[in-house]
């Protein structure tokens, strides 16, 4: 086979790679996450294999003109596949102040750095002045990790290795995931069309820390879940002069919330790591402007990690604690009233946004329903949590009869939890390349269960039940053409999960920085021998 134009092989190689990768600014949201995917297709277009096999680069549509990118390296006959994934879209830059312009400037900002280290913490100076590292928005999470994919692509073509490598790198991973879940589809279609054995899926987020302080290194045999469960509270207008006429959507939510935080009813734990407990990432007032009119409308959103909870199990917990939330809430309410002689409200419903649903279209209609539907999903100033608050707020419009009352409801994104731990055959790839690293660059590479910064990882090798999502599917107010999750695709995906990354610190911050041994010469030697041992 004849020569590329790139090499991506040795570490100067690496970091000129990394270089190109990170000066491309590719925001989530912006015009640059929609360039970036013809930017990778055109650097992989060079390599002999795909000048000749054009067919096997291919853009998924993600959505607002946004693409996920599929490389597949195929020798011919071969069956035994490995799934190398990766996301390039990258958090903003708003915290680096004056320095934004050089955020995707990996030499300049480290530099900008050295004469202004006096302004950073003991931990980052201490990096700063050793030299070791590189900084720059996205080097860390994760545009390392897909340089490191593309080396082993190269590699593999080049050396024409008796296995398919499929290379997967998203948009949309730092927001929705809209990249993954759009090219699980792609991939599922594939495996089957080309009757494909898949022996893993291998994704190379960057290791993250588990406390301040951590400077461990960490490989990934499982990815953590993320639920949203939600709540509109539709309580009774009144005017401030008479409060006690109604109830305010805020009183409500104070009780639900307050029950939420920290609540240990969703604590799960496994291979002694724990999930973090629950906590309110968004609660708002849906009044539109200032009035003396109490607000009667208001939504908050909780964050609920999973290791082995299905949506119908968090659903069950969640509503028992909101059920015991709004009780309270009614009993301090009507204490309130008695003691100011004024008469209560009969009650305080709690339901489910598919209890609501069925009682609306009882109530006036499936035609009604959808046309509710229709005008929100079809609302583009909205994102999709936003139009998911909205649906259920304008079908309680359509319910004054169950008011006050509290809707509770999953909102996106959802991530199931994903976890290879017990596989026997993964089991040995793993302490393989723990003796790899710790033999040849002395490094002590602790297996983690579970990734704990939320990965792609999740869409694949799902094994949860019909009915485990069914709850899902039923108190999702965007489900269907806003929003849906592949899991019939993620179910034929099967196959063993593993992260091995570089090591890096500070993801999503200013001082986002990667290790450069780590980086250019430690992982990528063990992902080459970790990959090549699934040859036979």
């Amino acid at each position: 086979m004849t020569a590329s134009n790139e090499q991506w092989q040795t570490p100067e190689q690496l970091y000129t790679l990394l270089g190109r990768l990170v000066s491309f600014d590719s925001r989530s949201g912006t015009e640059g996450e929609i360039g970036f995917p013809h930017f990778v297709k055109e650097k992989l277009s060079s390599l002999p294999y795909f000048k000749q096999n054009g067919h096997r680069l291919r853009l998924v549509d993600a959505g607002a003109g946004r693409n996920a990118l599929v490389a597949h390296y195929s020798p011919g006959d071969v069956k035994d596949t490995i799934i190398l994934i990766s996301h390039f879209d990258v958090v903003h830059t708003k915290e680096f102040g004056d320095l934004e312009d050089t955020a995707f400037d990996i030499e300049a900002l480290t530099e900008a750095f050295k004469e202004r280290k006096d302004s950073f913490n003991a931990a980052v100076q201490k990096d700063i002045e050793s030299g070791e590292y590189i900084f720059g928005r996205g080097t860390m999470d994760m545009k390392m990790g897909l340089v490191l994919h593309m080396s082993l692509l190269e590699l593999a073509s080049e050396e024409e290795w008796p296995l398919n490598l499929i290379l997967v790198t998203t948009p949309d991973e730092e927001v929705n995931s809209d990249g993954m879940r759009a090219a699980v589809k792609y991939l599922s279609e594939l495996k089957d069309y080309e009757e494909l054995d898949l022996k893993l899926v291998l994704n190379a987020e960057a290791s993250f820390s588990r406390h301040t302080g951590d400077t461990n290194y960490y490989i990934y045999s499982g990815s953590i879940g993320k639920i949203m469960p939600s709540a509109l509270f539709y309580g009774v207008g009144t005017h401030a002069g008479e409060p006690l006429h109604g109830i305010t959507s805020h009183f409500m939510s104070a009780y639900l919330t307050k029950e939420m935080e920290f609540n240990p009813a969703f604590h799960e734990e496994k291979y002694g790591e724990a999930t973090p407990p629950p906590v309110c990432l968004q609660q708002n007032d849906l009044k539109e402007d200032y009035s003396t009119q109490t607000s009667h409308h208001s939504y908050a959103l909780y964050n609920v990690f999973t290791l082995e909870h299905s949506p119908s199990e968090v659903m069950e917990i969640y509503q028992g604690v909101a059920e015991q939330a709004m009780a309270q809430c009614y009993a301090d309410y009507t204490a309130r009233c008695r003691q100011l002689d004024a008469e209560p409200l009969p009650r305080i419903n709690t339901l489910t946004f598919h209890e609501l649903r069925e009682h609306v279209i009882s109530k006036s209609g499936q035609e009604q329903y959808d046309l509710i539907t229709r005008s929100i999903f079809n609302d583009e100033t909205l994102n999709i949590r936003e139009k998911a608050v909205e649906v259920v707020d304008r079908l309680m419009g359509y319910a004054k009869e169950l008011v006050p009352a509290t809707v509770l409801f999953l909102a996106p994104s959802y991530y199931p939890a994903v976890n290879a731990s017990d596989d026997p055959a993964l089991q040995g790839k793993i302490k393989d390349i723990q003796e790899i690293f710790a033999s040849r660059h002395g490094v002590d590479a602790k297996q983690i269960h579970y990734f704990n910064g939320i990965s792609d990882l999740s869409y694949v090798n799902y094994t949860g039940s019909d009915a485990g999502w069914m709850s899902f599917k039923e108190n999702l107010p965007v489900w269907g053409e806003p929003y849906t999750i592949p899991f019939k695709a993620m179910q034929n995906l099967q196959a063993p999960v593993l992260n091995v990354g570089p090591y890096g610190k500070d993801a999503h911050k200013m001082t986002e920085r990667l290790h450069k041994d780590s980086a250019f010469i430690h992982t990528p030697d063990v992902l080459r021998e970790l990959v090549k041992s699934y040859i036979h």
